[in-house]
């Protein structure tokens, strides 16, 4: 029987979450951040958005890809009602965004980029996330003591607000946090077999 065994990954990414999904996955891995500008056309779906930004992430840091890594990157919105919330600007916008999530559901949608040396996937999934009607103070307790300005919806289902105040969830919960393990490990995997097919 032959070993699993998997590629050095480079992860572009600052998310701490998506450095421990892939901590906890057995990957071993170095972290960079992309330096790209979150935007996209503005006829673009919404479900269209986290693939492309993922591929221009990947884009933006092939120069740094060293002999036999694989390229990571990601990219997760919020979407409710078609509408796309982002990473709150501020603490007032997350108010703001969590307001407008509050007692709705809404979906999480994760594109993600592998890079090898000879191929590239791309592919993306979405989870359906149903919250509780939130009440003024469990917004205010939440953004004073937790960081929501680094997160698509301003909120983390691994936090206080994902674990209390959320009902149902339909779909990855690793997608949730920002990476869904099941599909990288897939596009992985493909990708290997690609590669030694050459």
């Amino acid at each position: 029987m032959s070993r699993l065994s998997f590629p050095p990954i480079l992860l572009a990414s600052a998310s701490p979450r998506r450095a421990e999904l892939l901590t906890k996955a057995g990957f071993t891995f170095r972290q960079i951040v992309p330096m790209v500008e979150e935007q996209w056309p503005q006829e673009m779906e919404a479900e269209e958005i986290p693939e492309y930004l993922a591929g221009l992430k990947a884009e933006a840091v092939e120069a740094s890809m060293l002999p036999g890594e694989f390229i990571l990157t990601a990219d997760s919105i919020v979407v409710l009602d078609g509408e796309v919330i982002g990473k709150p600007k501020d603490d007032k916008e997350a108010k703001s965004f969590l307001r407008k999530l509050s007692g709705r559901q809404h979906q999480v949608i994760t594109g993600v980029c592998i890079l090898s040396e000879t191929h590239q996937s791309l592919g993306s999934e979405t989870a359906h996330v149903t919250m509780d009607k939130l009440h003024e103070e469990e917004i205010d307790f939440y953004i004073k003591n937790y960081q929501p300005l680094d997160k698509a919806g301003a909120y983390g289902i691994q936090e206080w607000l994902g674990l209390c105040r959320v009902s149902e969830i339909s779909g990855s919960y690793s997608n949730i946090m920002g990476l869904p393990m099941h599909l990288v490990y897939e596009m992985i995997k493909s990708l290997q077999n690609s590669d030694e097919e050459e």
